[in-house]
């Protein structure tokens, strides 16, 4: 639950006379090793980071509400960075959209509203998982969609999902490489549905939302899922795996190719209706 939430109780504003840029951006995950910046692999942060310290002569680092991994994309990526430039805030869109690579996309620019940051103001955040049945795979879903040999029950799948709703110990679905202490999370949205991509061929989709996710949850859910409607495993079977919290014991973690990063929010009452029916009630 929210009060549980473990965020620090200060972090780093704009200095005098700065003004904190917030950017939504979106970038195709194929071309880069993640979000965080890492020695000589190329990442989203460094590509972004370096061409904002070029245009203001001074190093300037961009700051994400979290990383994603090397092949994840973002359909909307929130980030900021600390400025003195009197250049209008949205004109930033603009301006970095003439010099980044055409694999990342600033798709709004705006001044930071008081006491935001991009990371630690977050209050939910949302993934896709795309899938298609193989022969309906285009030469362009590659590293985009993942491709199965056929498609699971939807209804097995959906079971299965509805497991995951709520608030649980992922520890189960968390790689070894994990660091958090706690691995109790709140998901918001837990679902698959099946939409038709712009040839009529139809996509399968996973939509998931929470407060923060684990490292490899998304996609170790996914792959899970898959692989136990596959077996026709029973979601009575799913829910003994999730309360496990065995890691042994799940399947082949999904590729990364189909995950993207489909919304940040910072609005507190988006998902209130969650902390009200199913927050903890001090008596």
């Amino acid at each position: 639950m929210r009060s549980d939430w473990r965020r620090p109780a200060e972090f780093s504003l704009p200095g005098e006379g700065e003004r904190r840029i917030k950017l939504r951006i979106a970038y195709d995950g194929s071309e880069y090793h993640g979000w965080q910046s890492q020695g000589n692999a190329i990442s989203v942060q460094s590509v972004l980071s370096g061409i904002l310290s070029s245009i203001l002569s001074k190093e300037t680092t961009v700051y994400a509400s979290g990383r994603t991994d090397a092949g994840v994309h973002a359909l909307c990526q929130v980030c900021h960075f600390d400025t003195l430039s009197s250049i209008e805030p949205h004109k930033w869109r603009v301006i970095l959209n003439t010099k980044l690579p055409k694999s990342i996309r600033v798709l709004s620019s705006e001044e930071a509203p008081s006491g935001f940051h991009a990371r630690f103001t977050t209050m939910s955040r949302e993934y896709w998982y795309l899938a298609k049945c193989g022969t309906d795979m285009l030469p362009w879903d590659d590293k985009h969609v993942m491709p199965l040999p056929s498609i699971p029950d939807m209804e097995l799948l959906n079971a299965y999902a509805s497991c995951i709703f709520g608030t649980h110990d992922f520890t189960v679905f968390a790689s070894a490489r994990d660091p958090s202490e706690s691995k109790v999370r709140d998901i918001y949205v837990s679902r698959w549905d099946m939409y038709r991509d712009s040839f009529g061929y139809p996509v399968y989709r996973y939509i998931t939302a929470g407060n923060a996710f684990l490292y490899h949850q998304v996609r170790s859910m996914v792959g899970t899922m898959i692989a136990y409607a596959m077996k026709g495993r029973s979601p009575e079977d799913f829910r003994m795996l999730l309360e496990s919290r065995d890691r042994s014991c799940v399947e082949r973690t999904a590729p990364p190719d189909g995950l993207y990063l489909a919304d940040v929010s910072y609005d507190e009452g988006k998902y209130q209706w969650f902390e009200d029916e199913y927050g903890r009630k001090d008596s």
